[in-house]
């Protein structure tokens, strides 16, 4: 289990992981200086076979991305809510029995967790805008071939080819 603390922000107060600082998502600032603009869509790899990106699909890509990071900001904001309001909770609990007290701890570990899920969906997103506004987009982690332009559009955070993805999950 992860403990939280509190951090003030400028604009609201929000549960933060120790030795974490707040993203520019977090802090409502998902716009980013280099944008899809800056992106040569040339540049981008593509495998064998397939057509090269266009300056439509590599906006679209970008704008995916900012939709999800503000999407799981929102999702971790409310769980961040449920989590406090749960901790709120379980100081009042004279007079729970054993099961009541069960059920308020699974609820914690469950508001945890998917404020963790989507903690981690958020970096990869945005580790995912940031390679395809700077370098690496595209390319596999693993053996530094191209990933490929449809499972890239299918699924913009990934790091890996399927060949290697494959290798990874058999481990």
């Amino acid at each position: 289990m992860t403990t939280t603390a509190r951090r003030k922000n400028t604009t609201d107060t929000a549960l933060v992981a120790p030795g974490r600082t707040r993203t520019p998502a977090q802090s409502g600032a998902v716009a980013r200086s280099g944008g899809a603009e800056s992106v040569d869509p040339a540049t981008l790899p593509v495998r064998t076979g397939e057509d090269p990106w266009t300056s439509e699909e590599v906006h679209e890509l970008h704008a995916e991305l900012i939709s999800d990071m503000e999407r799981l900001q929102n999702e971790i904001d409310a769980a961040e809510a449920a989590i406090t309001g749960l901790m709120r909770d379980s100081n009042d609990g004279a007079g729970d029995d054993q099961v009541d007290a069960g059920t308020k701890n699974i609820s914690r570990e469950s508001e945890l967790a998917l404020a963790n899920n989507a903690r981690d969906s958020l970096a990869q997103a945005e580790r995912a805008l940031a390679r395809l506004e700077g370098v690496g987009f595209g390319v596999c982690e693993s053996c530094g071939q191209a990933i490929g332009k449809a499972r890239m559009q299918a699924f913009p955070r990934a790091t890996l080819c399927v060949q290697c993805k494959a290798k990874q999950e058999r481990r």
